[in-house]
């Protein structure tokens, strides 16, 4: 079903076009695909290798979801890029990037301290990137819905539908990570796996009915957000004009001396 789900949701990227405005997105989505065949492969048929496997896959995985974030609050801009510094897309995947920084500082899964010995290591490592993802997939939801009115997004809009089935999922996850180090038995462990699988399973049948719509037309940002933006590009620009300057005059000191 999983693969079934990821299927669908790449071809109708392919199918609506929607991959030009998030080629990331697609990237990402093929990647599952053909990640999930390859784990399930390598573990029917060279189990040995099959922790190897899914720790390269998992970090690779982690690594995609960032760029796709940054893809997604990039393509929010989409109605005022042209007034906005072409650097500053170095600026929103800086602020993910220190966002991400601070969640790691603390993000540890508690379902991996069941993990012997010999693997705890790479575990602990694939796991702190795993949750460090799914707590940054979860806030950036929360502050993309919340501010939905004051960024002129809608449900309709591809970028806060993309949002939606990353942190729905996600939130799952992170719930599901905490209960599992309460609980006894390796049965209800795994149930609570169940629950990850389902919610995944949920979001992907979100984004095939999501994808499936025409895509609602950008509207342009609120006057208040407008405002907000031109002050920022403004400061910006007069930050690097500033910088510019004194380099010059810097130069100009040395050849001068």
């Amino acid at each position: 079903m999983i693969v079934l789900g990821e299927a669908l949701v790449a071809g109708l990227l392919l199918g609506r076009r929607a991959w030009r405005t998030f080629p990331i997105f697609l990237i990402y989505s093929v990647w599952t695909l053909a990640a999930d065949l390859t784990d399930e492969s390598v573990f029917h048929f060279h189990a040995s290798g099959y922790f190897e496997t899914y720790f390269v896959t998992k970090i690779v995985d982690s690594v995609l979801q960032f760029c796709v974030l940054v893809e997604l609050a990039w393509s929010v801009f989409r109605p005022f890029r042209a007034s906005l510094p072409k650097s500053s897309v170095w600026f929103v995947g800086g602020f993910i990037a220190v966002a991400g920084a601070a969640v790691w500082s603390f993000a540890t899964n508690p379902s991996f301290s069941r993990i012997p010995a010999q693997w705890k290591a790479q575990w602990d490592l694939m796991g702190r990137f795993t949750q460090t993802d799914a707590i940054l997939r979860v806030l950036f939801f929360l502050v993309l819905a919340g501010c939905s009115q004051l960024l002129s997004i809608g449900w309709r809009d591809r970028e806060l539908q993309i949002a939606t089935g990353l942190g729905f999922y996600s939130m799952v996850a992170v719930g599901v990570g905490a209960l599992q180090s309460h609980v006894a038995g390796l049965t209800h462990y795994r149930q609570l796996d169940q629950l990850v699988v389902a919610s995944y399973l949920g979001s992907l049948a979100y984004w095939v009915f999501s994808f499936a719509q025409k895509e609602a037309e950008r509207r342009e940002f609120s006057p208040q957000m407008q405002g907000l933006l031109l002050a920022v590009a403004g400061a910006a620009r007069s930050s690097r004009i500033s910088l510019t300057g004194s380099s010059s005059g810097k130069s100009r000191t040395e050849r001068d001396l």
